[in-house]
C-alpha cells in the first residue's frame, strides 16, 4: 500500500527526482525526467552521475552531490549562476533546437534505514519564473527610459539633462575640457499660442526640437526640452566658437522651418533666441554656474532683438 502510494507520489509530482546511492549511481528516475530528458528509467538505473551527465563532471552540481553524500551539506543551486544545468526541455521543438529549460536545482542528503547515505536531486522547472522575471526587467527599461523623455517633442526631458549635464561636467573636470551650453527660449511663443492655439503650440514645439537635434551630430551632444518653450543644448568637448557655430545653425534651422506666427514681434515666422556659455570647469565648479551663464546670455538675446545668438564672455562671474 505504501510503496503504491510512494510510486503515485512520484508519478504525479511535477518535479524531476533524481536519487544517488553513496556510489553516484542512479537508483531512483522518476516519470518527470523521462519526459523531459527522453531518457527512460531502464536505460538509466545503475547508471553513474559521469556516465549519464559526462559534461557536468567536476561542474557546482557534481560538487554540491558529492558534498551531500560526503559531508551530509544540502546545497540549492542559484539559478542566477546554474540557469539550465541538466539537458532538459520543455518539449520536443526545444530538444531538436538545444534550447534547456530554466532549473532550480536542489541537492539534499537522505538517510536510507540500514544503506549507506544517499542523495536526492530535486529538479524544478522555472522557465516562465525567469520569463517572468526578464519581462518585468525589460518592462523597468522601457519605463525608465520613457521617465527621460519629454512625452510632447520626445527628445530628452529636464531630467535627463541635469543628469547628462552633472556627468559631462564631471568629465569635463576630469579633463580638463571645454564644455559648452546652449539655452533657448522660443520668441513670441506665448502670442503664438494663444492665437494659433495650443494644439498648434504643441506641433510647433515638436518641429522645433527636430530641427535642434538635427544639427547635433555628436552620440554625447544632448539636446532637451527644459520647460515649457525652453529648449537646452549640452555640447562635451566643445569651445565657444564651436557652440556659437552650431548655435547659429540652430537659429537659422529652426527659421528656414518657416512656420507661421503672424503676431511675432520680430519675424513672420516662429523664431528663437539663444544664450551660449562655455567653461573649463575647476574643481570647485558647480553645473548651476554654467546654466546661470547661459541664462544670462540667453536674457541678454532676447534684450538685443531675438531671433539672434549671444554668448556669455565672463563666466567668471
Amino acid at each position: 500500500m505504501q510503496l503504491s502510494l510512494l510510486q503515485g507520489v512520484l508519478k504525479a509530482v511535477r518535479a524531476g527526482i533524481i536519487v544517488f546511492d553513496a556510489e553516484q549511481r542512479i537508483v531512483l528516475w522518476n516519470q518527470w525526467m523521462e519526459q523531459h530528458s527522453s531518457f527512460p528509467a531502464d536505460a538509466i538505473l545503475g547508471k553513474t552521475f559521469g556516465e549519464i551527465f559526462p559534461d557536468m563532471v567536476d561542474g557546482r552540481t557534481h560538487v554540491a552531490l558529492r558534498a551531500a553524500l560526503q559531508n551530509n551539506f544540502a546545497s540549492l543551486l542559484s539559478q542566477t549562476l546554474n540557469k539550465a544545468p541538466f539537458p532538459l526541455f520543455a518539449n520536443a521543438g526545444d530538444a531538436a533546437a538545444g534550447i534547456r529549460m530554466q532549473q532550480a536545482v536542489h541537492v539534499m542528503p537522505l538517510e536510507v534505514e540500514s544503506l549507506p547515505r544517499h542523495c536526492l536531486v530535486q529538479i524544478g522547472d522555472v522557465s516562465m519564473a525567469v520569463a517572468r522575471e526578464k519581462k518585468l526587467r525589460e518592462l523597468a527599461v522601457e519605463l525608465e527610459s520613457q521617465t527621460l523623455v519629454d512625452g510632447l517633442t520626445g527628445i530628452a526631458n529636464r531630467r535627463r539633462f541635469d543628469q547628462h549635464l552633472d556627468d559631462e561636467f564631471r568629465r569635463a573636470k576630469r579633463n580638463a575640457s571645454p564644455l559648452s551650453l546652449i539655452m533657448i527660449d522660443v520668441d513670441y511663443f506665448k502670442d503664438y499660442n494663444d492665437n494659433y492655439g495650443h494644439q498648434h503650440g504643441d506641433e510647433c514645439l515638436a518641429r522645433i526640437a527636430g530641427a535642434l537635434c538635427g544639427v547635433l551630430h555628436r552620440p554625447r551632444d544632448l539636446a532637451a526640452r527644459y520647460g515649457g518653450e525652453e529648449f537646452t543644448v549640452v555640447l562635451p568637448d566643445t569651445n565657444e566658437d564651436g557652440a556659437l557655430q552650431i548655435a547659429e545653425a540652430m537659429r537659422a534651422e529652426v527659421e528656414s522651418l518657416k512656420i507661421e506666427h503672424a503676431y511675432s514681434g520680430v519675424a513672420g515666422c516662429v523664431t528663437i533666441s539663444l544664450g551660449v556659455s562655455t567653461l573649463i570647469p575647476e574643481l570647485a565648479a558647480k553645473t548651476g554656474s554654467l546654466i546661470h551663464a547661459a541664462d544670462r546670455a540667453l536674457y541678454q538675446a532676447k534684450r538685443t532683438g531675438r531671433n539672434c545668438v549671444v554668448v556669455y564672455t565672463d563666466s567668471k562671474n
